[in-house]
């Protein structure tokens, strides 16, 4: 089994696909990957050589910031705005969506469910 990045790539899968099962690589970046790397991307990942799985690794190590280091610098960014003050970061402070969406009758992902008023 294929191991990137910290994460065990699915073995019946194009190597296409199985790469965007790490996160901060999708479609594109996975199509570069496997340019890049000389594989097809209609490859299965159970049927790479040693060789080709120690040249994505590499690759996706020298170049493509992913998992762990990824997700420090997303945390990090929403951190500095709600350090900062600005409306972006009161917005994420306070759980409500910060890029202009309504929430007069939606937004109930960041919401959270409903609360209803106590009857007396």
């Amino acid at each position: 089994m294929a191991r990137i990045a910290g994460v065990d790539l699915p073995r019946k899968k194009h190597i296409k696909i199985a790469l965007t099962y790490i996160y901060g690589i999708g479609d594109s970046s996975a199509f570069d990957i496997c340019q890049k790397v000389n594989v097809k991307p209609e490859t299965k990942t159970e049927e790479l050589t040693e060789g080709e799985v120690k040249a994505i690794r590499d690759l996706i190590n020298d170049e493509y910031k992913v998992e762990g280091d990824l997700r420090r610098d997303l945390s990090a960014s929403i951190k500095r705005l709600m350090d900062l003050g600005c409306y972006r970061g009161l917005r994420h402070r306070r759980g409500l969506p910060c890029r202009g969406q309504r929430t007069h009758t939606n937004a109930r992902t960041r919401k959270g469910p409903r609360r209803g008023i106590v009857k007396k």
